[in-house]
């Protein structure tokens, strides 16, 4: 399911799926996409932030129309301890490799691969650096 922001319209709560993974994402040639993601970050449950949430960074292959520093982005990351996937969605190879780590991250988070919990994957995710 998609949404353009959260909150979510709580009138169809009751026929609401569980959510098992929220994919913020965030156009790099766009500094309101950015703010608007700032701005829905305050309506997810800090629960979700323990391996339930990652950043989609699209449209970093063009780095002279980014409006935004990646280093932005990255702090995002750091704040909300949540990964951060850079990705050109225009390519259709790097399309389809975002697709199948988005899903692979989806059956972590909805706890289809045994021994691997949403906690445990984003902390082998973390860049070694931050230990």
């Amino acid at each position: 399911h998609l949404a353009t922001s959260l909150p979510l319209p709580s009138e169809r709560d009751h026929l609401r799926p569980r959510i098992d993974l929220i994919v913020f994402m965030i156009d790099i040639k766009s500094k309101y996409s950015l703010k608007n993601v700032e701005a829905s970050l305050t309506y997810v449950d800090a629960s979700f932030f323990l391996g339930k949430v990652c950043f989609l960074v699209t449209g970093v292959g063009r780095v002279s129309a980014c409006s935004i520093e990646t280093s932005a982005i990255c702090k995002l990351g750091e704040a909300y301890c949540s990964p951060v996937l850079f990705c050109e969605l225009e390519l259709e190879g790097i399309q389809v490799t975002t697709a199948q780590r988005l899903l692979r991250m989806l059956q972590i988070c909805a706890g289809h691969i045994p021994g691997v919990s949403a906690l445990s994957f984003v902390s082998l995710m973390r860049n070694s650096d931050d230990d």
